[in-house]
């Protein structure tokens, strides 16, 4: 990703209605359709500014992987221990079949080698033990928030689904989310492609704007993992290993 990147990542983490919402609805799903052992091992990959990983150390003991080294740094603070330098899809130093769950949020349509990352990935969990997939959906969304996060392709249902398949393991749930907003940003993705001023989309809204998303966005908690939701601005899938 461009600089710019992390570094709104790093001013907007704890703030924009996209982070606060995101954490909340991925917590209630671990909880309810991953459930992780007591004292489980967690790896998130490609963890950024580390603002998943208080999230995430409510299920177990995390570790992180990211190759930014500013973003690299602040995440380490924020974990109190240091953040693991290893990229896809070699992940060097990374030990085998040892976690009890691996999250990657929105980082594998960061990867040229998508399948040899996920491969290598699906190794590093122990038998039985799941991963969390989130990626942007629909390559017709493509924008220029894409192209300033360094996306190398927006995935559908079935490209998730054989990603998953090819990587060896067993998809055990798959679901849109960002759903409820998906209109809106549609709509203002086409109409930004339509007069050639598309938006990356990261700036934080008007405080009061940014409560409503925020409080549109949580509600999905409720029903992602229980009931199919309509077609979102991302995807999610839960996969388990061998």
């Amino acid at each position: 990703m461009e600089r710019v990147v992390y570094d709104r990542m790093a001013e907007l983490d704890q703030v924009h209605w996209w982070y606060r919402a995101r954490r909340e609805i991925l917590s209630d799903l671990i909880a309810r359709r991953i459930a992780p052992p007591k004292d489980a091992r967690i790896l998130e990959v490609g963890c950024g500014t580390g603002h998943n990983l208080e999230m995430l150390n409510r299920f177990g003991r995390v570790e992180g992987i990211e190759v930014d080294p500013a973003a690299r740094q602040l995440a380490s603070m924020r974990l109190g221990q240091p953040i693991m330098d290893a990229p896809l899809p070699a992940l060097p130093g990374v030990p085998n079949r040892a976690y009890d769950m691996i999250a990657i949020l929105d980082v594998i349509e960061h990867i040229d080698e998508d399948v040899a990352g996920m491969r290598a990935l699906a190794g590093k969990l122990k038998p039985g033990a799941k991963m969390l997939i989130t990626v942007p959906a629909f390559p017709w969304m493509w924008s220029a928030h894409d192209v300033v996060n360094h996306h190398k392709r927006r995935y559908t249902k079935s490209t998730l689904r054989a990603l998953v398949d090819e990587a060896g393991l067993k998809l055990e749930m798959m679901s849109w989310f960002n759903s409820l907003l998906f209109p809106l940003a549609a709509t203002a993705r086409l109409a930004g492609r339509m007069t050639g001023h598309e938006a990356s989309g990261d700036k934080l809204p008007l405080a009061p704007v940014n409560k409503t998303f925020e409080w549109i966005f949580r509600l999905e908690r409720y029903a992602l993992g229980r009931l199919p939701l309509p077609p979102g601005v991302s995807l999610v899938a839960i996969a388990s290993a061998p």
